[in-house]
């Protein structure tokens, strides 16, 4: 019997960091992506950090001739910047924006405003079917005290739940983005044992680029090199991951990465090293392949440590929302004592000379603008306490199931 034919699919994977204003040189860098994309002729390109739809509309016309279908996912205040190319027809899109992402007011990180998601596209390629998912999650901005663990945990969560749950009717599932985890990461190993994804690199057989992988390097010269000092390698945070669902086998053949300065040119194509993956997709004869019960230990350790993190995260919010929740309680006094004093002079029952009108009014403004503020932060923190709530109650539930299958075995 003849052997079914296999299928070569072409991965490119960048986080272009093209952030309007504020990233070096963005404009000739997008340019030179979309030469190098047009010349190296991809399947199948994973973009994040396209902040801007400007730039995302020069890559389109720039690729349109190679890679007719796209997609660019709107999200947040400022943007998703997720998109994707595609030499395939694009046949549904979805996109599913994170419940947690960081605070409206730290304004230096400004993840929040990003409104960090997870886009899928579904292309069809000679028959088989292919979900392509591309995201971007929190950025790790101090490993040593990293506030936004939790945060990045319940992401990590989420996204594998999505994945999961919209992956059934695909024959090949297809992972590609920036998770700002190192591979050794709660949250890595947490995606990777609930959906089974394998990574590219740990499975390729042939390998070209950074040292170990690593995707944000000293070399670069748009990198921090002060924030990469305990890493003298760089650190590995790109990822494109992928496992088939159905009577499918996928190979990685081979994985590249870049290596800093574009050819020709004295600039890289961004501070992160892109990732370029050669898949090999074949039928196969349905054989019994490992399924995500042989590696339920390994799952319910990833989980038990997640939902650790998460509690942290939840214990936080909840001091937080009580610190918000007192100031706005304050303010409220401050402007009621303010409001019995006003009319109370206004009466004829306060003694003594009355605050000066201007003085009045500023203390007034004061109190009633501390008063919202400190509403808003207690809406929002009370919103992040029912989040964490709600996803360490997911993790109980599911490590619960997991202990009665362990202990059943």
């Amino acid at each position: 019997m003849e052997e079914d034919p296999t299928l070569q699919l072409r991965v490119f994977d960048l986080n272009c960091w093209a952030i309007r204003y504020l990233s070096k040189r963005r404009q000739e860098r997008v340019q030179l992506i979309g030469d190098t994309l047009r010349r190296e002729g991809f399947d199948l390109v994973l973009l994040q950090e396209v902040w801007s739809e400007g730039d995302y509309s020069v890559l389109k016309e720039t690729l349109g001739s190679c890679y007719p279908f796209s997609h660019y996912f709107r999200s947040g205040v400022i943007g998703s910047g997720l998109c994707v190319f595609s030499r395939f027809p694009i046949l549904d899109t979805f996109l599913y924006q994170y419940s947690l992402n960081g605070y409206p007011y730290m304004l230096q990180h400004g993840d929040w405003f990003c409104g960090k998601s997870v886009g899928l596209v579904v292309i069809k390629i000679s028959g088989i079917v292919f979900n392509i998912y591309v995201t971007h999650l929190h950025a790790e901005y101090c490993r040593e005290k990293d506030a936004y663990l939790p945060h990045r945990v319940v992401q990590a969560w989420e996204l594998a739940q999505f994945i999961r749950h919209t992956s059934k009717a695909a024959d090949v599932v297809l992972l590609g983005g920036d998770l700002n985890m190192h591979p050794e990461d709660v949250g890595i190993r947490l995606l990777r044992a609930c959906t089974g994804l394998r990574d590219a690199f740990a499975e390729a057989q042939r390998f070209e680029g950074c040292e170990a992988g690593c995707t944000l390097v000293p070399d670069n010269c748009f990198t921090v090199k002060t924030e990469l000092q305990p890493f003298p390698l760089g650190i590995r945070i790109d990822y494109i991951l992928y496992k088939a669902v159905s009577d499918f086998a996928v190979k990685c053949e081979e994985l590249r990465t870049t290596t800093g300065t574009a050819p020709g040119k004295d600039i890289p194509y961004s501070d992160h090293e892109a990732v370029m993956a050669t898949l090999h997709v074949r039928r196969q004869s349905r054989t019994p392949e490992p399924t995500l019960g042989t590696a339920e230990p390994a799952l319910a350790d990833a989980v038990n440590e997640a939902r650790t993190e998460v509690r942290v995260g939840l214990q936080a919010a909840r001091r937080r929302r009580y610190a918000s929740g007192r100031m706005a309680l304050l303010a409220l006094l401050l402007l009621l004592l303010q409001a019995a004093a006003g009319l109370g002079s206004l009466a004829g029952w306060a003694p003594g000379q009355p605050l000066p009108k201007l003085s009045f009014c500023l203390l007034a403004s004061l109190a009633a603008g501390a008063l919202l503020l400190a509403a808003g932060l207690h809406l929002f923190h009370t919103r992040e306490v029912k989040m964490l709530q709600g996803t360490e109650e997911e993790m109980r539930l599911a490590l619960r199931a997991l202990q009665g299958r362990l202990g059943a075995a």
